[in-house]
C-alpha cells in the first residue's frame, strides 16, 4: 500500500494488495463500490456492497451537491459491514474516480477516516481479468456512529469571506471555467480559481487509473495548488471535484469540499465571478 495516512491505513491501493486481502479470512477490508447500478450488477469485485451515487447528493434540484442529511450518512454507513474498529474500506466507481472520491468526501465529513482509493478502479480491474461477482453481499450490523466533522467543507458565505485566504480548485473544464460553457444563471468562475480538470488525473492509457502522484503533485505546484496552502475544490455538483477532493487528501493537502460548487455559486447573483483564461495546460 503505497500511500498512508498518519494512522497507517492506506489512501491509494493496487489490485494485487485487494486480492491479497480477499484471500484472506481474517481480512478487514470493506470494499464500497460506487459505480452506476447498471456496472455493479454486470460484475463488481467479490464482497463489494454497492452504494449508488445519487444516494450521496442532498437530493435538492437546486444544489445537489450538498451532502445527504446527517441520518442519510448514517443509513449509509449502516451498509458497509463495518464490524472493528480496525476495519477499513476501499472505495472504486466506473468512472475515474468521482464518485468513489465524494464518498470518501462524506466519510471524512462523518470522522470515518480509514478508507483508501483503488487506483485502477472496475476498468482497469476487469481489463487485468480479475475475478468478480454478480452476487449481492449480506449487509451485517455496523458499529460506526457518525461524528459529524465541519473541517472538510466550506459553505458560501465562509468561502466569500476568505477569498484571499484560501487556494480554489476548481475542477471544471475549460470551458466551464472561462464562462463558455454555461450550466447556472451565469458562467465564469470564483475569482482567484485555479483551474486544473479531474480528468487531467486520470491515464486514459490505463483505464483511467490514476496517475503516478509525483507527477500530479509536480503539475499542482506549478499552479499554486501546495500543502503548505489551504485548498478549496469544487466542480458543479461536487461530483468531479469528488476526485480532486480525495487526491488532495492523498497528497497531504489541507483540503475542503466547496460541495455547493458552481450550481450554488452561479446561480446566486450575489456572488463574485471572473472569466479570466486561466488554466493548465501539460
Amino acid at each position: 500500500m503505497n500511500t498512508t495516512n498518519s494512522q497507517n491505513w492506506p489512501r491509494v491501493i493496487e489490485p494485487e494488495e485487494v486480492m491479497q486481502a480477499l484471500n484472506q479470512s481474517n481480512s478487514h477490508m470493506r470494499l464500497l463500490d460506487l459505480s452506476q447500478p447498471q456496472t455493479f450488477s454486470r460484475a463488481h469485485i467479490p464482497t463489494a456492497i454497492h452504494i449508488p451515487p445519487v444516494m450521496t447528493t442532498s437530493g435538492r434540484p437546486d444544489c445537489p451537491g450538498l451532502a445527504p442529511s446527517v441520518d442519510a450518512v448514517q443509513s449509509l454507513m449502516n451498509r458497509l459491514n463495518l464490524t472493528s474498529p480496525e476495519d477499513f474500506v476501499v472505495l472504486y466507481d466506473d468512472e475515474g474516480g468521482g464518485w468513489a472520491g465524494r464518498m470518501g468526501w462524506l466519510l471524512d465529513t462523518v470522522g470515518f477516516h480509514r478508507y483508501a482509493l483503488l487506483r485502477v478502479g472496475i476498468q482497469g480491474w476487469l481489463a487485468a481479468g480479475l475475478p468478480t461477482e454478480t452476487q449481492l453481499t449480506a449487509v451485517t450490523t455496523n458499529f460506526f456512529t457518525v461524528q459529524p466533522n465541519s473541517k472538510f467543507s466550506i459553505y458560501a458565505n465562509e468561502l466569500q469571506n476568505t477569498l484571499n485566504d484560501v487556494v480554489i480548485w476548481d475542477a471544471r473544464s475549460p470551458e466551464e471555467f472561462n464562462g463558455q460553457r454555461i450550466f447556472a444563471q451565469r458562467g465564469g468562475h470564483i475569482p482567484g480559481a485555479i483551474n486544473y480538470e479531474w480528468t487531467q488525473l486520470m491515464d486514459f492509457d490505463q483505464y483511467r487509473a490514476l496517475r503516478p502522484l509525483e507527477e500530479i503533485r509536480a503539475d499542482l505546484e506549478k499552479i499554486g495548488i501546495t500543502a503548505d496552502k489551504k485548498i478549496i475544490t469544487h466542480c458543479q455538483t461536487h461530483h468531479r471535484s469528488g476526485l480532486t477532493y480525495v487526491v488532495g487528501r492523498i497528497l497531504g493537502f489541507d483540503i475542503a469540499a466547496y460541495s455547493g460548487s458552481w450550481s450554488e455559486w452561479g446561480n446566486d447573483v450575489t456572488r463574485p465571478i471572473e472569466t479570466t483564461e486561466s488554466t493548465f495546460s501539460s
